[in-house]
Formats: structure tokens, C-alpha cells, sequence
């Protein structure tokens, strides 16, 4: 599966060589340098004058009165939409840094460690917190400089101030010292379980 930094990359990258070749042809039309250093461009070469347009009135109304145009227009730009909306969302989740090397500042040569193996077992670490109902792990960042976000869910009754301590000397310092890494940076949400109002006597 591709990665967002190298999809984002390539999208780009071909983004503006379509924005540079549209806007060479309109340069040198609208400047008329065909005609001033003499070049003779293809047959059919579009903008190659200051008055050319880039669709004729004959060509924008060419299918207009054809019973598949407007259709296949509407679905043409649905499916642009829909993609721009996957792009976005994509850009929401963050990036994720898949395989990160373990062993500190001396990496273990050629061993790498998943962005979700580690996340799951933090998460199985974390469930097993006094307090804590559920947990939801997720490694974001890059893959020199990992992060770690974290949802957990608590009882009603318990303090959440000793579940941050119990998980910061707990599964995170024991996966700081399982990969050798000196840091990792933590973003931590906590939320209480839903529970039916009891009513006091």
C-alpha cells in the first residue's frame, strides 16, 4: 500500500506539470511567439494565437443535445468530488509511520518494528489498567520521530489523574524501553463510560 507522503508527493508532482504545460501553451499563444520566432507547432496544437480559445462554441455545444452528455458530465464530476473528499480525508487521518527501527540510537540492523503491532500492544497494556474500560492506540508521525495517540475510556469512579501516571509508568515506559527509543511523545484523551444514573437514597 502506497503511504500518504509518497501519494501526496506524486499527486503534486503531477498537479503542477499539468498546471506548467497548460500555462506554457497559454504563455506562448497569448504572447503570439509562434508566429514572432517562426515556429510552426503540430496540426491541431491548441492556443497557438492571441485570439485562439481553448474549446470552440462548436466544440462545447457538440454533444449537448446527446442523451449521454449531461449524465456522463454529472458522473465525470461526481467522481472528481468524491475523490478530492477520499484526499481530504486521508490528509485528516495523519501520517503513519509503518516500519520503525528499533534499539535506540544504534538501530538493530535490518529490524523493524510495525506502527500497528506496537500500537496493539500498548493498547492490550493499557486495557489492563485499573480503571480502564477500553483502549485505542495509534501511532502517528514519522518513522525516525514516532508518536503515540490515545483514547481510553474509564470507569466511572475512577481518578484520572492516577490512570495518566499508572500509563506513563506503565506501557509507555515499557515500550520506550522495548524498542530503546529515549522518548515518546504522547497525546492522551480520556473519556468516561456511559452509565445509567443511580439514584441516592
Amino acid at each position: 500500500m502506497m503511504r500518504l507522503p509518497v501519494a501526496n508527493r506524486i499527486l503534486v508532482a503531477l498537479s503542477g506539470l499539468a498546471l506548467l504545460a497548460g500555462g506554457g501553451l497559454i504563455f506562448v499563444g497569448g504572447l503570439d511567439l509562434y508566429r514572432r520566432w517562426h515556429l510552426t507547432p503540430p496540426d491541431g496544437w491548441p492556443l497557438i494565437t492571441p485570439q485562439a480559445v481553448v474549446f470552440s462554441a462548436s466544440d462545447r455545444s457538440r454533444w449537448t443535445n446527446e442523451g449521454w452528455w449531461w449524465p456522463a458530465v454529472i458522473a465525470s464530476l461526481t467522481v472528481i468530488v468524491l475523490l478530492a473528499l477520499w484526499w481530504l480525508w486521508a490528509q485528516l487521518r495523519g501520517v503513519h509511520p509503518g516500519g520503525m527501527r528499533v534499539g535506540g540510537a544504534s538501530p538493530t540492523e535490518g529490524v523493524e518494528l510495525r506502527d500497528h503491532a506496537l500500537a496493539d500492544a500498548i493498547a492490550a497494556d493499557a486495557h489492563h489498567l485499573p480503571g480502564v474500560h477500553h483502549a485505542k492506540v495509534e501511532m502517528t508521525g514519522r518513522a525516525h520521530h514516532p508518536k503515540a495517540r490515545i483514547a481510553l475510556t474509564l470507569s466511572p469512579d475512577c481518578e484520572p489523574g492516577a490512570v495518566l501516571q499508572a500509563l506513563s509508568h506503565g506501557p509507555l515506559e515499557r515500550a520506550r524501553q522495548s524498542t530503546g527509543w529515549g522518548q515518546l511523545p504522547t497525546q492522551v484523551r480520556l473519556q468516561i463510560t456511559s452509565h445509567k444514573p443511580r439514584r441516592a437514597d
